[in-house]
Parts: C-alpha cells; structure tokens; sequence
C-alpha cells in the first residue's frame, strides 16, 4: 500500500524525528539521503516532534552530531505548540512546569512566568525531573484550580535497541487519576499543532504530507488535518497493529530510505 510517485510529488513535508529518523542516538537507515533529496529537490519540510525536551537548536545539534545538518528553523516541537496556546489562552500567565529546559524555554519565550506556588497552569512534559515530590506538588495545584497541561499524549517512545520509555502520556496520567480532572493534550494529534506546522512550511494541506512511526499520533493527525499519510515501520507501530485502527495510512513504507528516487 504505497505509491512513491505520489509521496515524492508532495511540495512539503511534516516528519517526526523519534522512529522516522534516529532512535535515540541512532541514526535510521536513509535518513541523511532522504533529507539530502528534499534539499536537492526544493522540497519544504519541518521536522515537527512531540517529544518537548529539547529546543529547535539542540534538535538542529542533535542531528548534526548524526551526520545530518539542518538548520533550527526546520524544527518545530510540541513545547513549542504548547507554549504558542497558552500565550493565546492567558497572555502573561504563569505554570508550573515539570519538564526539560527546551519546555520551560518555550513558555519563557511566550512571556510566561514559572511559579511553584498558584500557577495558571501545570504543564507537564518529558524529563528526568519527574519525582514524587514534582508529582505531590502537580496534584495539589490542580486540586487548587491550575489547568492541567501536557505537552502531548504519547504513552510511550523508543530508543535505541528497541527499548521502550514512558512519555508524557503516562507521566501525566498520575495526576490525573489522583485529581479527577483530565489534562488537554496540544502535541500530535491535536489539529493545533499541525495547523502550527503548516503555517511554518507556508503549504497547502493537499500539497503536504506527513511522515511519521505511530498511528495514534502522526497518522491521526494527518487523517483529522486531512493532508497525505504515510506511515514508516522503523519505529513504534508494526505491520499487524495497522488494521487494529479505525482509520488507516495512505501509505506504508519500510521507512523513509524508500522515499528518495
């Protein structure tokens, strides 16, 4: 179920990065050939990632030290979208954060303020800095009336060797259960940050596509964006979990090495 035609006629292109290029600090096969072949070619493309760690420079970093050299402004992440909505939602507000430097970098460019006491909002994203005490502290800010944020709603993300890590899904869901009250999600497959990502490639959905590892993000929000799907087997969804979903990929490739022709 694929047509290379079709996906290499496509004026520009959203990619995730975990799964579709690298696992972890693992380089996929075709990936410095099929971004070599989007630039030959005059292709737009942004690398629009769920993960909310880092900022676009150290994504731009990460994958120079892959190999792959793309400048910052190809990137766009979920703590990015996350912070872009909040700005629209409560200018100036404040959050307490559980999350990495490129979160509280985003908000901090939005004017938002960190505050550990009455914040506007908990946002949580992925980070080592996830401890009972972080959690004990989120719980009682919701329970006071902050809204409860997460960066996005993955459950669970590879890394190199094929090990799987929780992500911010299952990170948030403690704090959910202990409050009763259920987070709002911006990252993939939130429509939200996909209209972000258009917008930044300057397409027109019916000549954008979306290259992404994992059905009940990358591949939903193409199917609810209505933009071309294609699904790569390098990362989290295997063959036989595809006609499980409700909806289904235009496309399913190998992975992204397939693409360049």
């Amino acid at each position: 179920m694929k047509d290379l035609e079709q996906i290499r006629s496509k004026r520009a292109f959203i990619i995730d990065m975990d799964g579709v290029i690298y696992h972890g600090n693992q380089i996929l096969k075709g990936a410095l050939e099929f971004v070599k072949w989007m630039e030959e070619n005059g292709k737009s493309f942004i690398f629009l990632t769920n993960s909310s760690e880092r900022s676009p420079v150290e994504l731009s970093q990460k994958l120079a030290r892959l190999g792959i050299e793309v400048d910052p402004e190809h990137f766009y992440t979920s703590a990015m979208a996350t912070a872009s909505f909040l700005a629209t939602q409560r200018p100036g507000g404040s959050a307490y954060v559980i999350g990495e430097p490129g979160l509280i970098q985003a908000l901090y460019d939005q004017g938002f303020t960190m505050n550990n006491v009455n914040p506007d909002y908990v946002v949580v994203g992925e980070g080592r800095g996830y401890s009972l005490e972080s959690l004990e502290r989120a719980v009682r800010m919701v329970e006071g009336g902050a809204r409860l944020i997460g960066t996005n709603p993955d459950l669970n993300g590879p890394i190199e060797g094929g090990i799987i890590v929780p992500a911010c899904g299952a990170l948030v869901a403690p704090i959910e259960l202990a409050t009763g009250k259920k987070a709002y999600f911006v990252g993939k497959p939130n429509p939200l940050m996909m209209r972000h990502g258009l917008r930044r490639l300057n397409a027109q959905r019916e000549e954008t596509a979306i290259i992404g590892d994992r059905m009940d993000t990358d591949i939903q929000a193409g199917v609810e964006t209505e933009i071309e799907t294609v699904l790569v087997l390098s990362g989290v969804t295997r063959l036989e979990e595809v006609c499980h979903f409700p909806y289904q990929p235009r496309h399913i490739l190998e992975g992204v090495f397939e693409i360049p022709g």
